[in-house]
């Protein structure tokens, strides 16, 4: 074909003909999923069932209640799902690889659907492959075909040889022609389904998933249990939907909204930081890391590669340049090396006979000129071998690498013509030493309060890269790295077994000229160790480690390969987003931790009251628009304002223990608590002992709670169906304040609440909220048709006194408890 690509008109007439690269990678949730997620989960389609029941038996009340409070959690969780939908596909999509194409003889970058089958592909070092291609072009390069087959081997390719969708190329530069696009491509084939997106299940979601069948089926057997003793008791079939209600809305579907916003909009506050978030694992990942490796270039450093000097061996300085600025010239393939070579002394192009691109494995590049000679470029500790170095250009090398200079050394064999032995593998021959050169890269800005940072928050730095450990070595101590900085070389390691290599790699803190082989291996030694292992990188080279470890971050500049694998991307290459988002991770983490206190505690003690009340015969503890009431104040408000006002310190006890300190005495003392103010509120509403007026709301009340008129009741039914009431209204007035005061004890804004979590500062915004929280069901309380709705009975000034005297004597015997453990 023609190496000038396809015309414009081509390219719409083939997309006419359905030629097009017409597969659409999903980048989030389709709005579909997030709609039927939030409105069809297994606990809605219970409640939606009880509801349904409660309008056919005319119970139009209850049925508002339960229903209205599913669809709240849902309308909730759909709008602020959307909204988070489109602000990280607005991300993703500036991130988003672009494909280098040649059409109407230029160079065009396009999105990868835009590609259509015949077009010119412009491949390069780093790119992955979009779709099958033939190479048209001269440039030999060498692809990884790992993420296709599982095999890490770089694979030769040359002239006429087929490229597959999915692979990379790792050195060199070539051309191709599109050969099957869309659907037809080898990747699309192999992995169609895989490569939509798909919405990762992270640890602490399982658990929640765990927790909340566990809940139902506790449910179920609960509702077998009172389905028969109903029966026995010979109670209406409304006053058992009010009882199925209860007990069903009990496992929040609002708990699933909480922990599905926390995830998405701590996905938004994370890219609004600069990191763009492509596994919802990565999220909870980043409050986990306790190692961040990463490389010298573009970390520690800018990236922004300066040529500086030569040390001449043998020849004049002006001579040397002259050979190394026309090797930098002749490549077929440039990088910010070369391109710095380049900038400073120009050079002629040479025609080439045999090249071998430079690769991090070998950490050297090679040309072969077609009128002989051989010149290479590398680091002398790869080279030693094929080269004779004489002291004092070693010691040229050693001064620029502690004064944090990269060094290479350059050298030649003017009689030979190839690079490749007889299976086409690189093969160096004999060189003779012509010189050493310099570059140096400046340190990025704010890159000391970055480190600092880290170690404020008891994450270690590695530093891993293919440059000189001794270069490396100096610019961390010139950033800030605090300590005694250990650095070890790639051949020291080489030479080590397994348990040395294992050790220092814990202990040493810097590593120089590693290998991508030898990357890998350090992640999984550290994870191993017992380390939570986050690895950012930006090439090739980083793909190996990028998997191993457990979070995987990319450079948004870095290659198209390592941003496809990674969990997370830097965009804008801001390594100073990373302390921002780790503390991000925390937060989210700390909040669905305080939303998942509140929620356990409160359900684990609504259910054993269900188990204590209704066994020893004293009627059910809530009616259906009661328990509304217990949704809102003590299981849906008060972890919305924990979700808001989380810290971001990292807990010193696991997720798991935290919980279960907060929750195991807290539910069974508010259990205690409960039981005996409900049987004493029977007592004494039974006996008289407070007079409470019986109002013709309230009169309206019992009707809707028994179902009949009060005229068909006869005196003992009255009183009975009264004296319930008055013991529920407590009851649900104790729950309600305990479950504010449940959201003080989570996050204490004074030092006195701590116990069952620690003091992290005064925090206003819990303390206002309680405030609201108290006099919104205070509010509620005093105003009759509002009483009326959620079926509560008017309580005496003396009987709500004693309730909040008896939540006060809960609250200081709670936290004597949580300070006992």
């Amino acid at each position: 074909m023609s190496l000038t690509g396809l015309t414009t008109a081509q390219v719409a007439k083939r997309r006419q003909k359905g030629q097009g690269n017409d597969v659409k990678l999903a980048t989030s949730r389709t709005f579909r999923s997030i709609i039927r997620t939030n409105v069809f989960n297994p606990v809605n389609v219970v409640l939606y069932a009880i509801g349904l029941s409660m309008v056919l038996v005319g119970d139009y009340r209850s049925a508002a209640a339960t229903l209205g409070l599913v669809l709240f959690n849902s309308t909730v969780g759909i709008i602020q799902e959307m909204r988070a939908k489109r602000k990280l596909d607005e991300i993703a999509l500036l991130a988003r690889a672009k494909a280098s194409v040649r059409r109407d003889g230029q160079e065009r970058q396009i999105d990868p659907a835009e590609l259509v089958l015949g077009d010119l592909l412009i491949i390069r070092a780093g790119d992955q492959i979009p779709v099958d291609g033939l190479i048209v072009g001269e440039g030999k390069i060498e692809v990884d075909e790992s993420a296709l087959t599982g095999e890490s081997d770089l694979i030769p390719k040359n002239p006429g040889d087929e490229l597959l969708s999915g692979s990379f190329c790792v050195t060199g530069e070539t051309q191709a022609e599109a050969i099957r696009v869309g659907e037809n491509s080898f990747a699309n084939n192999l992995t169609q389904n895989a490569r939509e997106y798909k919405v990762e299940v992270t640890p602490l979601q399982r658990e929640v998933n765990r927790l909340l069948r566990i809940l139902l089926l506790i449910v179920l057997f609960f509702s077998i249990i009172l389905v028969l003793a109903l029966f026995v008791l010979d109670l209406p079939f409304e006053a058992w939907l009010q009882i199925m209600a209860v007990i069903t809305g009990s496992v929040s579907a609002g708990l699933l909204t909480l922990v599905t916003l926390n995830y998405s909009w701590g996905a938004v506050r994370i890219g609004q930081k600069g990191g763009l978030v492509q596994q919802l694992n990565s999220i909870e990942s980043l409050s986990s890391v306790t190692v961040l490796c990463t490389d010298k270039t573009g970390t520690l450093t800018a990236n922004k590669i300066r040529y500086e000097d030569t040390y001449p061996v043998g020849i004049d300085k002006s001579e040397l340049e002259r050979l190394l600025a026309d090797f930098a010239v002749s490549a077929s393939s440039a990088n910010k090396t070369s391109q710095a070579i380049i900038d400073k002394l120009g050079g002629e192009q040479r025609p080439l006979a045999d090249e071998v691109p430079f690769s991090s494995a070998r950490k050297w590049s090679a040309l072969a000129y077609a009128g002989g000679g051989v010149y290479v470029l590398g680091a002398l500790e790869m080279l030693e071998d094929k080269v004779a170095v004489p002291d004092d250009a070693r010691q040229k090398v050693t001064e620029w690498s502690e004064r944090g200079v990269r060094a290479l050394i350059f050298a030649r064999n003017e009689t030979a013509v190839s690079l490749h032995d007889a299976d086409d593998a690189p093969a160096l021959p004999p060189l003779t030493l012509l010189g050493a050169v310099s570059f140096s890269d400046e340190l990025r800005p704010h890159l000391q309060e970055t480190i600092s940072a880290f170690a404020k928050d008891g994450v270690k730095l590695k530093v891993i890269s293919g440059d000189n450990p001794q270069t490396v070595a100096a610019l961390a101590r010139q950033a800030g790295l605090a300590g005694n900085v250990k650095a070890v070389s790639g051949p020291e390691l080489a030479r080590m077994s397994e348990g040395e290599f294992k050790q220092t790699a814990v202990d040493a803190t810097v590593f120089g000229r590693i290998t991508p082989q030898q990357k890998e291996a350090l992640v999984s030694a550290l994870r191993e160790a017992g380390e939570y292992v986050a690895m950012i990188g930006d090439g090739v080279n980083d793909v190996l480690s990028l998997k191993k470890a457990n979070l995987g971050i990319a450079m948004e500049s870095g290659s198209s390969a390592t941003r496809n694998v990674a969990a997370m991307v830097l965009l804008g290459d801001s390594f100073e987003a990373m302390p921002p988002a780790l503390k991000e991770g925390t937060r989210i983490v700390n909040s669905i931790q305080n939303i998942l206190k509140l929620f356990m505690t409160t359900v684990f003690a609504l259910l054993l009251l269900i188990i204590g009340i209704t066994m020893l015969g004293l009627g059910f503890p809530f009616t259906a628009l009661q328990n509304t009431l217990l949704s809102f104040f003590a299981r849906g408000a008060p972890p919305f304002v924990l979700a808001l006002t989380a810290v971001t310190i990292r807990q010193r006890a696991s997720l798991s223990q935290n919980i279960i300190h907060f929750t195991l005495p807290a539910s069974f003392t508010l259990f205690l608590f409960g039981l005996l103010l409900y049987t004493g509120a029977l007592f004494v509403a039974a006996e008289g002992i407070v007079n409470i007026e019986v109002t013709p709301e309230m009169i309206t009340t019992l009707e809707k709670t028994l179902g009949q008129k009060a005229g068909s009741m006869s005196p003992e039914q009255f009183n009975s169906a009264f004296t319930l009431l008055t013991a529920q209204t407590a009851l649900t007035t104790f729950f309600v304040f305990t479950g504010i005061i449940l959201m003080v004890f989570a996050e204490p804004p004074f030092k006195w609440f701590a116990g069952g979590a620690p003091y992290h500062g005064r925090n206003w915004l819990v303390i206002l909220s309680a405030a609201v929280l108290f006099i919104g069901y205070l509010v509620i309380l005093s105003i009759p048709r509002l009483r009326a709705f959620f079926t509560l009975v008017p309580l005496t000034a003396p009987f709500l006194a004693a309730i909040a005297l008896l939540t006060i004597v809960w609250a200081i015997a709670q936290r004597a408890v949580w300070r006992q453990r």
